[in-house]
């Protein structure tokens, strides 16, 4: 039989029962249906976070920091802790000037940047403000070689002067406000001289202070990452902080610093240069490590929501496998006569098996033009809300909630065919199988 024929005969059969194919197939329409709304929220959830994950690091930067292998390994302070403390155990490894050296030598590293922190207490005043935030040494004398922009000034760092990230200003009030007045705005601090004080306790207990007064050379632009609550300061100057607050020397040869900031040159190979810092026996992680951490639960999910869909084709099924039964028992003559004018087996499985993909696939397209309407529509009202809690919360407005992708509709659409021949299978091969004498009495 042509296919041509054939493809005539399934369409006039499945035409002379029009309200029992179509009620079959509203049972595919609603299965595939939700198959499509649920994977592609699925996807769109993980477009949406991944986008936000994207703007709050830069993906080719890897952290890196000292290995203490051993428990109680070591003896003293460690890692820009000073030069007194003596290392207990070789398991520890430190991030020296040689090992930095190291890191600098792996295929694919653009720059290596160490970073110190500030070890002792310290906050800010300007004018009648205080304010508090961390403080890191960099070395680099450009915090443009770490990805970060500035709304106002510069990104260069010198001597006397810091960098100050975007909601630094935000910590500042005044310590003398009295109940009931109204605490003054945020300071403009661009370009403005900033005390830094920090103080260390003597043996006695005493609180012992130094007074820094360094210049705002620069405000950084909002990147939603640590940077916006950091102030900036070039490295060796905060190792001298760090000197004066523990009142040892810092020799970096031998304690190593706290951190190191791997740039990569392509972030496709960030996983591959931060494995290989694994191996050295480093401590190593980068935002892409949340990224697919993300990615990989989003599929799961993917495969959940899909599968809850799955269900609903199920019942599907089993009402194409009824619907065939039924129409095999109501054409058994018909069949009869067909093998009797020289229809063969395949012939007549053939037939029966493409009624049952005819309605898998009105149900598919039905299913998947409802998925893909429903989506939309769920797509609008979700970004306003969404977009509106951001905008409360300050975070990033999403620009997707639902995410129908070109081979999700292509998939559904096929399976549901899938679903339909699978589910007219046995009453098909009954079909195939009857002895024409029979059918032909069959009353």
């Amino acid at each position: 039989m042509k296919f041509r024929d054939l493809l005539r005969l399934v369409i006039n059969n499945l035409n002379r029962r029009k309200a029992r194919v179509a009620l079959t197939a509203i049972g595919v329409v609603i299965g595939t249906a939700a198959v499509v709304i649920l994977v592609s929220l699925a996807i769109g959830l993980q477009m949406n976070a991944t986008e936000q994950l994207y703007g709050i690091g830069d993906l080719s930067q890897i952290y890196v920091m000292p290995s203490y292998g051993g428990e109680g390994s070591f003896v003293g302070p460690i890692g820009g802790g000073g030069g007194g403390g003596e290392i207990a155990s070789p398991d520890i490894l430190l991030l020296t000037n040689s090992a930095v050296d190291d890191l600098r030598g792996i295929s694919g590293v653009k720059s290596v940047i160490p970073r110190e922190y500030l070890m002792s207490s310290m906050f800010m005043q300007f004018r009648k403000t205080m304010g508090y935030s961390g403080v890191y040494g960099v070395g680099t004398s450009d915090l443009a070689d770490l990805g970060l922009e500035t709304q106002q000034g510069t990104t260069q760092l010198s001597r006397a002067t810091v960098v100050i990230g975007y909601m630094v200003a935000q910590n500042f009030s005044d310590p003398n406000l009295r109940p009931g007045q109204e605490p003054p705005p945020p300071p403009e601090l661009y370009d403005q001289q900033v005390q830094l004080i920090i103080s260390k306790w003597d043996s006695e207990g005493n609180e012992i202070r130094r007074n820094f007064s360094v210049r705002v050379a620069g405000v950084l632009s909002e990147s939603g990452s640590e940077a916006d609550w950091s102030v900036y300061m070039p490295l060796e100057q905060v190792k001298a902080m760090n000197e004066w607050a523990m009142g040892t020397r810092i020799n970096y040869n031998k304690t190593g610093y706290n951190e190191v900031i791997v740039k990569v040159e392509n972030a496709d190979r960030t996983l591959e240069v931060r494995d290989q810092i694994l191996a050295m026996g480093f401590q190593a992680n980068t935002m892409l490590d949340f990224v697919q951490g993300i990615n990989n639960f989003y599929k799961i999910l993917q495969v959940v929501l899909g599968g809850v869909g799955a269900i609903a084709l199920l019942v599907a099924a089993i009402g194409i496998a009824n619907t065939m039964a039924m129409s095999i028992l109501e054409r058994t003559r018909e069949i009869g006569l067909m093998k009797a004018v020289g229809a063969t087996n395949r012939d007549v499985l053939t037939i029966f098996l493409g009624e049952a993909a005819g309605i898998g696939f009105i149900g598919g397209v039905g299913g998947v033009l409802t998925g893909w309407l429903a989506g939309q529509a769920l797509n609008v009202v979700a970004v306003a809300y969404l977009a509106q809690q951001a905008a409360e919360q300050g975070g990033m407005p999403p620009s997707v909630a639902v995410y129908t992708p070109l081979w999700l509709p292509v998939f559904v659409l096929l399976f549901s065919i899938f679903i339909g021949m699978v589910s007219g299978l046995y009453p098909a091969l009954r079909a195939a199988t009857m002895i024409p004498v029979l059918a032909l009495k069959y009353e």
